[in-house]
């Protein structure tokens, strides 16, 4: 599985507003400089994100972005289908919506079992864990894996 610098960079965007004290407006250009995200991509995804809800927006002097809804509400896997879609796909297509005939049928349940398995990390850590440096304990022991740093 690749997770896109947009991906990326929309999660660091919504970690720096669940950072955020409530009902504070956080500046694009603020955002962009303080995570290293070159602005106008920024834009793009902060209207992504918008457009899906997570995070709302006011104009003036003050304005900036702010989150929606409470960070506990937002998960990862949120902000990622907000800017990339699905969190899995084959070919572009959602694993349910495959099929498979001969030697690569088991293909649909390996398939669908890395779905499974994406989702139950990504919806499984809300934008709050991050903010407050709090993992779920499911996550930290799949990190603390030492194969888990390495690459084959």
């Amino acid at each position: 599985m690749r997770i896109s610098a947009k991906a990326d960079y929309a999660v660091r965007a919504a970690v720096t507003l669940a950072a955020a004290e409530p009902g504070t407006d956080i500046p694009a250009e603020a955002i962009a400089r303080g995570q290293e995200i070159p602005y106008k991509f920024l834009e793009a995804i902060l209207t992504d994100l918008r457009r899906d809800r997570i995070v709302t927006s006011s104009r003036g002097a003050r304005g900036g972005y702010r989150l929606s809804r409470p960070a506990r509400e937002v998960t990862v896997a949120d902000v990622i289908r907000a800017v990339d879609g699905p969190l899995v796909s084959v070919r572009g297509e959602r694993p349910p919506d495959l099929s498979y005939v001969g030697v690569a049928e088991p293909l649909l349940p390996l398939w669908i079992g890395l779905r499974v398995s994406v989702r139950s990390v990504l919806e499984g850590v809300t934008l709050a864990d991050l903010a407050e440096g709090h993992l779920p304990e499911q996550v930290r022991r799949l990190a603390d894996v030492p194969q888990a740093w390495e690459n084959p």
